[in-house]
């Protein structure tokens, strides 16, 4: 089976508050298989959709990009706006769709250390003007 499904059928046993017995027995029940690594992807699909029956719901995952890789003079900057994107739960394509404002430059590897110093500032002021406004 597919290494995604076998990670979100745990993930729904978890979120099912089952025990291993009772999980186990579920497996048994519906596949004839004490374990979901030796299930078929359909076998997979099946227990996916009793546990959504039983009340899983699965949450797709967020996605916030990939931190982009620097240079490690440039390492404490990059860190600073991670954190701030971070406390907003903003993405990385937020700071790159702010550096294409800015600087007219597609992706943050591409800012100089001045530009990048520059897009770490305004996500500060930004920070700080939301804060006042309560958002």
């Amino acid at each position: 089976m597919e290494k995604r499904l076998i990670q979100l059928i745990h993930v729904g046993k978890s979120s099912l508050n089952w025990d291993d017995e009772t999980y186990r027995a579920v497996l048994y029940r519906l596949t004839g298989k004490s374990s979901s690594s030796r299930c078929t992807d359909t076998e997979g699909e099946k227990i996916l959709s009793y546990m959504k029956g039983q009340g899983f719901e699965p949450t797709p995952k967020k996605q916030y990009g990939k931190k982009p890789r620097v240079a490690a003079s440039r390492q404490t900057v990059l860190n600073k706006i991670e954190a701030l994107l971070a406390e907003r739960d903003l993405p990385w394509a937020y700071a790159e769709q702010m550096a294409q404002h800015m600087f007219k430059k597609h992706y943050i590897i591409w800012l100089d250390d001045n530009q990048l110093r520059k897009l770490m500032q305004a996500l500060i002021v930004n920070a700080k003007r939301r804060n006042q406004r309560g958002e």
